[in-house]
């Protein structure tokens, strides 16, 4: 059962966020109503260990987790890490608000069954009680996450051969809306009571997230991500995937690439944000998102914010968790602020160590 693993409180919980081409890692401390960044890592993933967010080799990934164990306090043993994706199932369902905790989870398990296209002897499960219902008080809202034992025991095992012990596995979706509230301040002061879109674009996946009053409402997993820009440059000028890579990042680039390769993936990822916004618009009967907050390696393209802005006339802004946060004396403050749009995910994973979140 994967509710063992969210067993926690008292120690530091490093986040670990494994992803197609890197593992970023942060971990954070909490000194009264504030956190400190202690330490953050990011290092490069072998090509071929991870395929559409699932692990594919075990062996190779523990090994870049060993990279960044070296670089984390030794005194720090444990570690969240999340699956996300097709095999993730998230529902709010309802139960009576007499049960207990005990009886919840057994009843749950009866209701699962049901609700869940798997075989439960192939799914683990955990469950969050929420508040009550708004049409009957005898029912309490509970959010239930459901995912392939398979994904959970990957990211274990990772997390093992790294040298850390796997404290929790969250789901990407709730890590990044959690890490959303660490923004909080570079938005307007009346967001926290607004929709909040939040986007996360990474090298081959993009997450969208949908916030209100600090719930998630929605979200949704696309094929897309940074990489199709990099193979865009690989392609226009006969780079290497690595040549493309750091070209991108040092902006050693021909004039010409901005109408070559820029604005073609500048219109495509305009167009898969704003599809992903539209799905949730019309499913949901709203009206229009109020504010995005962008996150991830490709949130970082110069101008990507001022480009959603002017099209989608949704006030863009792209997130930086740690802008009012603290850093340890050993933490480079320059380097993790360019970074630092990549680490949204790692962050909230870290934040596991102050809260009782279930998912």
């Amino acid at each position: 059962m994967i509710n063992r693993l969210f067993q926690t409180k008292n120690p530091l919980i490093l986040g670990v966020d494994i992803g197609a081409h890197t593992v970023k890692a942060v971990l954070l401390s909490q000194h009264g109503g504030h956190y400190k960044v202690e330490a953050f890592a990011i290092e490069p993933m072998i090509k071929g260990s991870m395929n559409e967010r699932e692990i594919q080799d075990i062996e190779a990934v523990g090994n870049v987790i060993g990279k960044i164990r070296k670089k984390i306090p030794k005194t720090v043993k444990f570690a969240a890490a999340a699956v996300s994706g097709s095999t993730v199932i998230s529902k709010v369902i309802f139960m009576d608000a007499a049960l207990t905790d005990a009886e919840l989870a057994s009843q749950i398990e009866v209701e699962a069954d049901s609700l869940i296209p798997y075989p439960l002897s192939e799914v683990s499960l955990d469950f969050e009680k929420q508040d009550l219902n708004s049409n009957d008080p005898s029912k309490v809202n509970v959010l239930l996450s459901a995912a392939r034992t398979e994904s959970v025991q990957t990211r274990v095992s990772a997390l093992d051969q790294g040298g850390f012990a796997a404290r929790v596995i969250d789901v990407e979706s709730y890590a990044l809306s959690r890490a959303a509230e660490l923004c909080a301040r570079q938005l307007p002061s009346d967001a926290k009571s607004k929709l909040v879109a939040v986007v996360d674009i990474g090298a081959t996946m993009t997450l969208l997230s949908i916030l209100e009053d600090g719930k998630t409402l929605y979200t949704r997993d696309q094929v897309f991500g940074g990489e199709q820009y990099t193979r865009s440059i690989v392609s226009y000028y006969a780079k290497t995937y690595e040549e493309a890579e750091t070209a991108k990042v040092t902006n050693d680039l021909p004039p010409n690439y901005t109408f070559e390769v820029l604005a073609p993936f500048q219109t495509m990822l305009l167009q898969q944000v704003r599809r992903g916004i539209q799905m949730y618009l019309t499913t949901s009967g709203r009206d229009n998102i109020d504010y995005l907050l962008i996150s991830g390696g490709t949130s970082l393209i110069e101008g990507v914010d001022k480009l959603l802005t002017d099209e989608l006339g949704i006030h863009t802004v792209v997130a930086n968790p740690f802008l009012h946060m603290e850093t340890a004396a050993s933490v480079d403050r320059e380097l993790l602020n360019q970074v630092a749009p990549q680490l949204m995910v790692a962050s909230g994973l870290a934040l596991r160590s102050f809260s009782t979140w279930h998912i």
